[in-house]
């Protein structure tokens, strides 16, 4: 007898029972369905490319975490670990097919190799949008504000923290630290994960204890005490006054308030984005009533997104919404799209030999905008089918007639376990639609 393989799942690695998946969908499609009423185009990328394309000129640490092998044609090939790269490569290879500028979502699944916790895993899905191809502070507030309709249209109720990393770059040029800018950079960006103390220890061992100071009180957020216009109005003098940033913030603002939407805003100077391609203004999205979960939405602006791959520079801005933490959130909150199937009524199967005539009724029901099924088996009690149509979470049990294209109807309610008879198809439509 052969044996049995074990059934088992990569550790960081999850099924979705069906249940679980439905809810993945509802949530994905309501995000589609924003970046398309802002005119985003969806595109796809290969899960597998060249492990150069990913990697760069470097690696570093992300080299560490990429799942990389060589294939049957030897060829040395890597999983995509975000959805950023690849779409550099894609600009790089296609820019005499886009038009510029470029409003781009992609959603897709994306692979790690990291040490796996409570909502982390190895296996993930993303959700990128991006404009290219543009320089502007139009574009730059555009993703904010998709940022914003998007995740209200979640039920999420937001904070957006923005701020610029070219006044942060200006105010480290006065202390003499433009060499140590991209250290003292990603540990500002921790900031708000450890201890202050830990944070100014860091920064003392960079700059210096008096700089250190001088950042962290340049960094030292808007908790409320500042409204936008005093907090820009205080950085601004700390960089030496006005400058091309903090006009591009100002403008911001002026469009914030333009638009009616001002008031989800926070200019934060500790928003810093410690990657490196960051170039102008940065931001990360808070959860109001769950802000330690972490940024649930983050990005900001870059100048050169196909450097590697092509001698074109193209500029640009977008974010990415981590689906998974976002799941989380949501859960915890209570704000969950149901979970019911499709299929909202279900045809039952009195006779086998009728099944064709079930599938015409239940067409009948789909052109009515009743999305339905037909149970496969008949059985030689009617309850088992009720039973089913309860486990699957259907709402109506639809019981034909002897002939099921003229008879009347029955529709049973599964939840409230009532039958209401003698129905014609369009008396039939009318009460499915009454059930909740």
């Amino acid at each position: 007898m052969t044996a049995i393989i074990e059934p088992r799942v990569l550790k960081g690695f999850r099924d979705f029972l069906p249940s679980s998946e439905i809810t993945r969908i509802k949530l994905i499609e309501k995000i589609e369905a924003s970046f398309r009423s802002f005119g985003f185009v969806p595109i796809d990328t290969p899960a597998l490319e060249y492990a150069e394309i990913l990697l760069g000129k470097g690696g570093g640490e992300t080299e560490k975490q990429i799942y990389r092998f060589t294939d049957n044609g030897g060829r040395d090939v890597a999983l995509r670990f975000d959805l950023t790269v690849p779409f550099a490569r894609f600009t790089a290879l296609h820019q005499n097919e886009i038009a510029f500028p470029f409003k781009r979502y992609h959603i897709g699944k994306v692979w790690r190799g990291e040490n796996t916790q409570r909502g982390r895993y190895r296996e993930f899905t993303q959700c990128d949008f991006d404009i290219i191809g543009s320089d502007s502070t139009a574009a730059d507030f555009e993703i904010l504000l998709l940022i914003r309709n998007t995740l209200l249209g979640l039920g999420a109720d937001v904070r957006i923290h923005l701020n610029h990393r070219g006044l942060f770059n200006l105010f480290l040029k006065r202390l003499n630290l433009t060499e140590k800018s991209q250290e003292i950079l990603q540990t500002v960006d921790k900031k708000n994960k450890v201890v202050q103390e830990e944070t100014f220890n860091s920064l003392a061992s960079l700059a210096g204890e008096d700089n250190a100071k001088k950042i962290l009180h340049f960094t030292g957020g808007n908790s409320g005490e500042e409204t936008f216009e005093q907090c820009l109005q205080r950085i601004t003098e700390l960089t030496g006054g006005a400058s091309p940033e903090s006009e591009r913030l100002s403008m911001l603002r002026r469009y914030m308030t333009d638009s009616g939407c001002a008031d989800i805003f926070v200019l934060d100077p500790s928003i810093t984005r410690g990657l490196d391609y960051y170039t102008g203004v940065v931001f990360e999205t808070f959860l109001t009533k769950l802000p330690d979960i972490g940024s649930i939405c983050s990005g900001g602006r870059y100048d050169n997104l196909a450097g590697l791959y092509s001698k074109s520079k193209i500029s640009g801005v977008g974010s990415s919404i981590g689906l998974d933490r976002m799941i989380a959130a949501l859960e915890n909150l209570g704000a969950l799209p149901s979970s019911a199937v499709y299929a909202k009524a279900a045809i039952c199967c009195n006779r086998q030999e009728h099944f064709g005539l079930y599938q015409t009724l239940a067409l009948k029901f789909r052109e009515a905008d009743i999305p339905c099924e037909v149970f496969l088996e008949e059985t030689d009690k009617q309850v088992k089918q009720f039973v089913l149509a309860e486990k699957k979470g259907i709402a109506a049990l639809i019981i034909p007639g002897e002939n099921p294209l003229t008879d009347p109807i029955t529709i049973r309610d599964i939840g409230k376990r009532q039958n209401t008879e003698g129905l014609s198809f369009t008396q039939a439509c009318k009460v499915i639609g009454e059930i909740r």
